[in-house]
């Protein structure tokens, strides 16, 4: 038997009833291609929204190729955007994050491990359980709350050292960079200059846009590392 989700999204009943479930689900070929589609301590999140171009897209594209040019090229470990799926047994959770950022030492040292899609091909992996690095999340119109209020406290219980939030959405940009504390998250302070500490990375970093056309942004994750 069958749920009709959102614009007919068909989601199987199983895949309701606990994370193990819906994480078959996630891996089959039946799990739909497009949308995103998270297990957020027993309820399912359906977000079939597209994807704002100039206060999502954008934005994530700029954090993530700074990202990858600091940690793919430099040989530290592997960054992943847009349907990297991310499961913990320990927070109940399997989401999908804008951007996920995993080291290799955190692979090494088993605080991440990949999962294949299936025995046959075992090199072809198509989930991570654990704990990631660093995860970055933009909100927009249909995924705020989500975003806001129900994420934090999951990736939290996961044991994620690092959590970025970005809403481009009004004039002023939020760039937040929160780190974990023994209580949650806490959101790492802003100097004078608007640079903010990234203890994952070891380095500063500040989210800057310019309007090049009336309506178009362009953005520049910057850190002080650039020369």
């Amino acid at each position: 038997m069958w749920n009709l989700c959102e614009e007919d999204i068909r989601i199987p009943r199983r895949a309701t009833r606990d994370l193990a479930s819906f994480r078959a689900w996630a891996v089959s070929s039946r799990f739909p291609e497009h949308g995103r589609i998270d297990f957020l301590a027993g309820d399912l999140e359906v977000d079939m929204s597209p994807e704002e171009l100039h206060t999502h897209g954008r934005a994530k594209s700029a954090i993530g190729s700074v990202l990858f040019a600091l940690v793919d090229d430099q040989g530290r470990g592997s960054v992943y955007i847009d349907r990297a799926r991310i499961s913990s047994p320990k927070a109940s959770l399997s989401v999908e994050p804008d951007v996920v950022v995993v080291f290799w030492d955190t692979l090494d040292q088993g605080r991440v491990r990949e999962i294949s899609r299936s025995r046959r091909r075992p090199d072809r992996m198509i989930e991570m359980e654990g704990a990631p690095d660093l995860v970055v999340e933009i909100v927009s119109d249909s995924s705020e709350k989500k975003d806001l209020n129900r994420l934090p406290p999951l990736y939290a219980a996961a044991g994620i050292p690092e959590l970025w939030l970005v809403d481009a959405r009004k004039k002023a940009i939020r760039f937040d960079i929160q780190t974990l504390g023994p209580d949650g998250y806490e959101t790492v302070e802003p100097d004078a200059k608007g640079w903010r500490y990234s203890p994952r990375l070891g380095r500063r970093f500040r989210l800057v846009r310019r309007e090049v056309r009336p309506g178009r942004w362009s953005y520049r994750l910057e850190h002080d590392g650039e020369g």
